[in-house]
């Protein structure tokens, strides 16, 4: 079968020839896989830099985590793989796996899960987002920021302040359901003082950070106290773009209500990812299928992976591999 191979830690994935891995008990099941999205964790994976992967040596290994396949029945579903699933041929466990909604396009359906598990599960079970708060998305630009966009909103935010550095990206997320828009690209003290005065206007319940680093301290300044009572915010930590560590001063933590938590692999419980495939991913795949959601993709080819691999997208779509 065909496949996307990679044959050493931190090298391009190649397109090669590899024998059908092999279902070896009842719990798992051969699919034919259909399309898969490249995202920031399958790049973290596969580079070796992601905390998941450190240890791992990558040599020869069919990538992908997950995506889209056909049962023997020509029954279309999301996937986890147990083997590589950026190739014909992918086994899989039987209770990861999430039949798709008729009316959706495979490369979109595709394209969702990881979006997915990026934002609803830190929505509705690191903050416990509530109808009528208000939520802040550091780094919303890209494609899991988009989608936290709508997700946020379709349980219930009341209002969306939304970060990023392109320009006209972030101008485009007024359009997917953000009320205000904040530049990175400004001063310091510029983008602290905007969100003091938002924060003093509607009070910030919930953040959202995909890309942590500097940003991520200018959030924790604009939220200092000065000894009076303080609005609980609970900040969730979920992504890394522009750096993995900051400074975090000790009086900030002290002087406010801020409740610190991060959402990624490693900190779900089985119960929570167990309703990620029971009650989240379908009804988000629902939503989709309804166009209630806004998925913005750019399609690439298997036979073209190795120079698909690192394509940088600015305006937030995601590569999905059509195999």
């Amino acid at each position: 079968m065909k496949a996307a191979v990679v044959y050493k830690k931190g090298e391009l994935p190649k397109y090669a020839e590899l024998q059908e891995p092999i279902a070896i008990n009842e719990n798992e099941v051969l699919v034919a896989m259909k399309a898969v999205a490249i995202t920031n964790l399958e790049k973290g994976i596969v580079s070796g830099k992601h905390y998941s992967a450190e240890n791992e040596n990558h040599e020869k290994v069919i990538i992908g985590s997950d995506g889209i396949g056909l049962l023997e029945n020509g029954t279309r579903v999301y996937v986890r793989g147990i083997s590589g699933t950026i190739a014909e041929k992918a086994v899989v466990d039987k209770t990861r796996m999430v039949p798709l909604p008729e009316e959706i396009d495979t490369a979109i359906a595709a394209a969702i899960p990881n979006a997915v598990a990026g934002s609803a599960m830190a929505l509705r079970f690191r903050s416990e987002i509530k109808s009528g708060e208000t939520v802040l998305i550091n780094g919303a630009t890209g494609f899991t920021g988009q989608m936290a966009i709508q997700i946020a909103r379709h349980y219930g935010a009341a209002k969306i302040i939304a970060t990023g550095r392109n320009e006209n990206a972030l101008q485009s997320l007024l359009n997917l359901g953000a009320d205000e828009i904040i530049s990175l690209k400004q001063n310091d003290d510029e983008i602290i003082q905007q969100l003091k005065e938002i924060h003093l206007n509607t009070p910030i319940d919930i953040v959202l950070d995909y890309i942590w680093g500097h940003s991520a301290e200018l959030i924790f300044s604009s939220l200092k106290g000065n000894g009076s009572f303080s609005h609980k915010v609970r900040y969730i930590s979920i992504g890394a773009m522009s750096g993995d560590t900051i400074k975090l001063s000790a009086s900030i933590l002290r002087s406010v209500d801020l409740h610190l938590s991060g959402s990624g692999l490693g900190s779900w419980t089985k119960t929570e990812v167990r309703l990620l495939f029971t009650e989240i991913l379908p009804e988000m795949l629902l939503l989709a299928a309804q166009n209630k959601l806004k998925i913005n993709i750019e399609n690439v080819n298997l036979r073209d992976i190795e120079k698909a691999w690192n394509t940088e997208l600015s305006d937030g779509r995601r590569l999905v591999v059509n195999i």
